[in-house]
């Protein structure tokens, strides 16, 4: 079925900037030929001469190995991501305040983000947005989660919109209070001004509103006298109460000069009125602002909560919150300095680039204020605004400004490692050196031993690359070894041990990409072109990363293949639309023009013919080539953009199929087209229940094959039951009989013959998996292996596998598969394989750390599971170790593992039970 628990494993080792539309193309190749043409003639000798087509493409030159270095994540990165999670987890469990749980789960979203997971850290912000008390941090986890959904990629959504979720609902977040399981619930407020909280101020009894209504006592306001009643003035607060009822002289006095406190004529008579009514709707915004300050001074606890509401309500455009907002500040009135941030958050990233905004939310005198309002969570909204500016621009002032708010609401250690070591990354982008070192080292001395490689980063910059070299040495004795502690001391080595550095580096860590960059380039140097495709081929098998696309694409631009290079490129832009080229110099889709008159040029029905091609032979990058240059001249094909969402899954990169789902929602040009690509964005958000209902309405609307694939789909995503799965065979079998192309049909007898396999009809799944054969689905060769292992044809299913490895172009979970029909020692050898090709296939691991188990070798059982946890974190890898140490009688690592697995899901049923029999178990000892 369609990929569910993806993770988006790629990104980008550079900054992206912001070109504008280019008008004169054509004008600009020219001139870029003639300027190319000079400086390949000026190039470095020793290097790949170039060909004039090749000095057209690469107008930088071909990437060296002395200007390469590795991507410093800017996130934290623990030295034991388990030890840090098991921490985490105990910390959770000992916590009660739901305030403190709110921040418990901030930081666990900093810890995992280096991960890279979008499920992962979704779930970290809505257990904040869950556990939140005070207004801001409810606003700001709120609009976080609606800027990582980027809901306003979709058409006809507005910022302030609530999405149908009290989760994200603007509203929501400006109730006062805490309803931890509420915030799931769908939300029927319909976000208007006027209703919901701004509505719920207490009125006192009818029978109040009818005492008093004499008018008995006078203020004066210059020349103007008020009346107003005495009892209805002195119910508003204390301090009035005392006046006019307890021994002051006003309390005799029918007239009481008012005029030195500072309200206007017009406040007044909105005082006396609101004192009758309880209304704010009569007066205008001005007079409320007056009645919101006269409260203040005259602590008129009630009336300062209407008018702070009312306020609230009026704030729907950046301009009212950035005047608004300084009233907020200034009087204290926090559910209208809230709305004002909430406006501001969810027009991120665009209100960034407005000055008043940034000269607002940068300064540190708002920070300071915010601070004195009593806003002791500001960590959580500069955390928010600083990751924002750093997607931006890594180099922007504002960025800089933004770290710096940061580091001073920081108040924990990890809050302090965070600001620090980001904002050393920041600082070394922008080529400030020695600042970048201090703050590196500020962020060391708050406990992130990998700030150590920023130190030595900075070190190197300013041309202390011995010193560099001895930090990262030290690094390497002192501390619990990692790959990019090798890596990162490789920059300051040279020869055979700079290749040694690489060589463990990749072995500790093969995610890593830029070892295999860095050997690919050298070979590049020494002409061995080929062999440098195959050591970057390595990686992009299977962690797919627009830099090292961008590389590949660099040599076989050398060996003139240009129809291989565009296809990368191509695939390039379909990760990033605005990728930049050559170190950020120039735009991708610059390149894909000037190489298009090196290539042939396909019709669409070329182009449908390749894509049948690439589908079949299971080659996922490209058919998502294919499919760009499709969308060149069709970009409004709201079934490529499906397409294109569904190979994006395959391939790990959630973030860029989300896109790629919102783009064929907007560009849908029928209701139940839309309502199927709805249902998949909210079935992909964790929301079955609506994407179900999705699915329901574009059926009554037309029989579709998207709309019954999708209802059967997410049917299918439960525990199914003969009554269930007899439904999903149903629905499967309407969509084969509505229009549809021969890709999706496949799937769909696919996963029509995997719903057979389970209900136990093989005749009919082997019927399903032939069908797709016969159109080319070539991945059903694992359906019928699976078919006839059932019938204990183990030899034919082998034989149907290794059909399926010879047309595979990505065969790794092939192999895998494979060795479930083969003895022991062809497993472990298929198995092999898997791993070398892909490291991050766990199943491989737990297999052979089993077949350990088994042979009564404890140690390296745990040994085989350890490794891959360095670089990869997976729940069932963390389940089976702690199950290895608990029957090996070590009881505290099993208790870690399985703290450090319930971090990551702490519903997980297994995990749980082996927790509380580990924990139950040391309790008693």
């Amino acid at each position: 079925m369609r990929g569910l628990k993806l993770i988006d494993r790629f990104k980008s080792a550079q900054v992206h900037a912001f070109s504008p539309p280019d008008t004169s193309r054509a004008k600009l190749v020219d001139t870029h030929f003639t300027k190319i043409i000079s400086f390949a003639s000026n190039l470095k000798p020793n290097k790949t001469n170039f060909t004039a087509s090749e000095a057209l493409l690469l107008p930088y030159g071909f990437p060296t190995t002395d200007l390469l270095e590795p991507h410093l994540d800017p996130h934290l990165k623990p030295l034991d991501f388990v030890d840090s999670l098991a921490d985490l987890y105990q910390r959770f469990e000992n916590c009660s305040s739901e305030s403190q749980k709110a921040a418990l789960f901030v930081e666990q979203h900093a810890l995992l983000r280096s991960l890279g997971d979008p499920k992962l850290l979704r779930r970290c912000l809505r257990a904040t947005r869950q556990h939140a008390v005070d207004v801001q941090s409810k606003v700001v986890a709120s609009a976080w989660l609606r800027f990582e959904r980027r809901e306003d990629e979709l058409v006809g959504l507005s910022d302030m919109e609530c999405g149908g979720f009290v989760l994200e609902c603007p509203k929501a977040a400006l109730a006062n209070g805490s309803d931890p399981n509420s915030v799931f619930d769908c939300c029927k407020c319909g976000f208007g001004v006027g209703s919901g909280p701004f509505e719920a101020i207490n009125v006192e009894e009818e029978e109040f509103l009818e005492m008093g209504n004499e008018s008995d006592v006078s203020f004066c306001v210059g020349n103007e006298e008020i009346k107003c009643g005495r009892f209805r003035i002195a119910r508003l607060s204390s301090p009035f109460k005392a006046m006019l009822y307890g021994g002051f002289e006003e309390s005799k006095k029918g007239r009481i000069d008012f005029s030195q406190n500072g309200i206007s004529v017009e406040g007044m008579r909105a005082v006396e009125e609101y004192s009758s009514t309880k209304r704010l709707d009569l007066f205008s915004p001005r007079s409320v602002l007056e009645l919101l300050s006269f409260a203040n001074r005259f602590c008129c606890e009630e009336m300062k909560s209407a008018c702070d509401a009312h306020l609230a309500s009026l704030v729907g455009t950046i301009e009212d919150a950035l005047i608004l907002v300084e009233y907020g500040l200034e009087e204290r009135a926090n559910l209208l300095v809230a709305s004002c941030l909430q406006v501001l958050l969810r027009k991120l990233p665009g209100c960034l680039y407005r000055p008043k905004v940034m000269k607002f939310l940068c300064s540190s005198e708002t920070r300071e204020r915010l601070a004195m309002l009593g806003n002791a969570n500001s960590f959580l909204l500069y955390y928010f605004l600083s990751q924002v500016a750093m997607e931006e621009s890594m180099v922007a002032k504002m960025t800089v400004k933004l770290l710096k708010r940061l580091g001073e609401c920081a108040t924990e250690r990890w809050q302090k490692a965070l600001a620090s070591h980001q904002l050393g990354c920041v600082l070394l982008e922008r080529r400030e050196f020695i600042a970048a070192q201090c703050y590196f080292e500020a962020a060391v001395e708050a406990g992130h031993v990998y700030s150590m490689a920023g130190i030595a980063r900075a070190k190197y910059k300013i041309g202390q690359q011995y010193s560099a070299y001895k930090l990262m040495s030290s690094v390497i004795s002192e501390y619990k070894q990692a790959g990019w502690m090798y890596q990162e001391r490789s920059l300051y080595n040279i020869g055979k041990e700079k290749i040694s550095d690489l060589s463990i580096a990749t072995e500790m860590d093969p995610t890593l990409s830029f070892p295999y960059k860095h050997r690919a380039v050298a070979k590049m140097e020494e002409k061995q072109i080929r062999d440098a495709i195959l050591e970057i081929d390595k990686i992009i098998g299977f962690k797919l990363s627009p830099d090292c696309l961008e590389s590949r694409a660099w040599f076989f631009i050398a060996l003139e293949d240009y129809e291989n290079a565009m296809r990368d490129i191509r695939v390039v832009l379909t990760l990033e639309p605005n990728y930049m080229m050559f170190g950020g110099k120039v735009r991708g889709d610059y390149l894909v023009e000037v190489l298009g008159r090196m290539v042939r040029q396909l019709s669409q029905a070329d182009c449908w013919m390749c894509l049948y091609e690439r589908w079949s032979s299971v080659d996922d990058i490209g058919s998502l080539a294919i499919i760009h240059q499709m969308l060149e001249s069709d970009p409004a094909n709201s079934v490529l953009r499906f397409r294109q969402s569904l190979l994006l899954l395959r391939l790990n990169c959630q973030r860029a199929a989300m896109r790629s789902l919102r783009l064929a929602r907007n560009h849908s040009t029928s209701e139940y087209e839309r309502l199927v690509y709805e249902g998949w964005i909210l079935y992909d958000t964790g929301n079955r229940e609506e994407a179900l209902s999705r699915a329901e309405r574009s059926i009554v609307i037309q029989r579709s094959f998207e709309a019954f694939f999708l209802k059967a789909y997410v049917l299918a995503d439960t525990n199914l039951n003969p009554e269930s799965s007899s439904c999903v065979i149903q629905l499967l079998e309407e969509a084969l009989k509505c229009p549809s192309d021969g890709l999706r049909k496949g799937q769909a007898l696919n996963n029509l013959g995997s719903i057979y396999v389970d209900c136990g009809n093989l005749d009919g799944a082997a019927n399903c998996y032939k069908n797709a054969l016969d159109i080319k689905h070539t991945r059903a060769h694992q359906g019928l292996a699976r078919v006839y292992h059932l019938r204990n044809q183990r030899k034919v299913a082998h034989e149907e596998m290794t059909k399926l490895i010879g047309r595979a172009q990505n065969n790794a979970s092939a192999y895998e598969k494979r060795s479930e029909y083969c003895d022991r020692e062809m497993a472990k050898d298929d198995l092999d394989m898997a791993t070398k090709l892909d490291p991050l296939r766990t199943y491989p691991y737990r297999y052979r750390a089993a077949v350990l188990m088994d042979d009564q070798k404890d140690n390296e059982a745990v040994e085989e599971l350890t490794k891959p946890l360095n670089f990869r974190l997976d729940l069932q890898m963390l389940h089976l170790r702690a199950a290895f140490y608990d029957s090996m009688g070590d009881v505290t690592s099993a208790l870690r593992d399985c703290q450090a697995a319930l971090c990551l899901d702490p519903n997980h049923t297994d995990t749980l039970d082996l927790y509380n029999r580990a924990h139950n178990l040391a309790t008693h000892k």
